[in-house]
């Protein structure tokens, strides 16, 4: 299985602290976002190699890459001139992914969970399924991609960032995709998770909600609940 860390955001909601830092690597009472993340998969024995795109700022991020984590020979840095897209940056470089099923995060975000439970609920998902989502409570449900499911768990269709979305279950940007899906991005040059992959996979998307925390931290208010609430978190 390969994994696919997106960084490469600018994080223009959490300006001016991204002004002078990627988004990726802002603290969280005194590590860098991406850390969480790379603890998480460099440790799980389902993951062969991880991949990493960098854009915005991408010196800082290369320079913690290479001094933090050069003892890693899961790692593999994906350079960006411009913004691909969070699609496009899995169809650009597809030749480094296909015939695999491909775990994909936002590394924006804030999170812990038990991703060997998140991978046999992929595992075990229903037949007919391609993918799966990661989802979890949100306390600004409009700020999110808010979803609604049938009764097997699958995705029905997602409500994004709308004024008075159907609930409060979000889409946590967290995606174990089989070969398919892989296969769809590249062979429809998709630019886009959200707008493109997610609602041509309406129905055949399973879901798995983090019930432990998980925070978009995409602005300052979301920043400084993310210090108060992490420490919390056993």
């Amino acid at each position: 299985m390969k994994a696919v860390l997106l960084a490469a955001g600018l994080g223009s909601r959490l300006r001016p602290l991204t002004n002078t830092i990627p988004k990726c690597l802002v603290p969280i009472n005194g590590k860098p976002l991406i850390d969480f993340w790379l603890e998480l998969l460099t440790k799980n024995s389902h993951i062969d190699e991880i991949f990493i795109n960098v854009s915005y700022l991408k010196e800082q991020v290369v320079t913690h890459l290479h001094d933090h984590w050069s003892d890693s020979d899961k790692l593999t840095i994906w350079h960006e001139n411009k913004l691909l897209g969070t699609a496009g940056t899995l169809a650009k470089n597809y030749q480094s992914l296909v015939g695999n099923e491909v775990l994909v995060i936002h590394a924006d975000n804030l999170s812990k969970f038990n991703l060997n439970t998140f991978i046999e609920a992929h595992t075990h998902r229903p037949s007919n399924t391609e993918g799966t989502m990661l989802l979890f409570e949100t306390d600004v449900p409009k700020s999110c991609g808010i979803v609604e499911l049938d009764t097997l768990g699958r995705l029905i269709q997602m409500h994004e960032k709308v004024e008075n979305p159907p609930g409060n279950l979000a889409n946590g940007a967290v995606y174990l995709f089989s070969e398919a899906i892989v296969d769809w991005i590249h062979k429809n040059d998709a630019k886009e998770i959200t707008t493109e992959v997610i609602p041509a996979f309406n129905n055949k998307l399973f879901t798995w909600q983090n019930t432990v925390y998980h925070r978009d931290i995409g602005t300052p208010e979301s920043y400084l609940l993310a210090h108060q609430e992490f420490t919390k978190i056993d």
